[in-house]
């Protein structure tokens, strides 16, 4: 099953397993929350969502980040894949994303790799703000790099 956006909503194994029926079915509102990017397309249109994702990739790359690899893509992921649970200060863990909403992100490994350890750049986006984090393994030992409004 195909979603608004394009994205093979039929591959998506946590979907499957929490019976969603995809944006189309659900009218842009899988998992039962209103998915910007469906609503971006329906007042816009693809080609302007298109536009507004290339945007986005170009802000991504322009954050010229250290070890940070460009990239080329951003994809619709649910906010369970996204939504880290990052360490405060005070030893308290924080999500700051909501795991039923659809963002736009992708992952890039760290180009300062040592061998011993692997990181990697985790991306997310919304309508209004856009987040980098670095992890380990396994999404272990999660630390915000970015998080800004657009």
């Amino acid at each position: 099953m195909k979603g608004i956006c394009g994205a093979d909503c039929g591959t998506c194994e946590y979907g499957k397993n929490s019976n969603c029926k995809g944006c189309v079915e659900s009218k842009g509102c899988p998992f039962g929350k209103q998915c910007f990017i469906a609503e971006y397309i329906k007042d816009n249109g693809v080609e302007q969502y298109e536009a507004y994702k290339k945007q986005l990739i170009d802000e991504f790359n322009g954050l010229d980040i250290p070890g940070m690899m460009k990239i080329t893509e951003l994809y619709a992921l649910n906010g369970a894949f996204v939504n880290l649970a990052y360490p405060l200060p005070n030893g308290e863990n924080i999500k700051f994303l909501d795991d039923k909403a659809i963002y736009l992100g992708a992952q890039s490994a760290c180009a300062l790799n040592d061998g011993n350890s692997e990181k990697c750049f985790g991306l997310v986006a919304g309508l209004d703000f856009m987040l980098v984090s670095e992890y380990g393994a396994n999404c272990e030992s999660p630390e915000i790099i970015i998080f800004k409004k657009r």
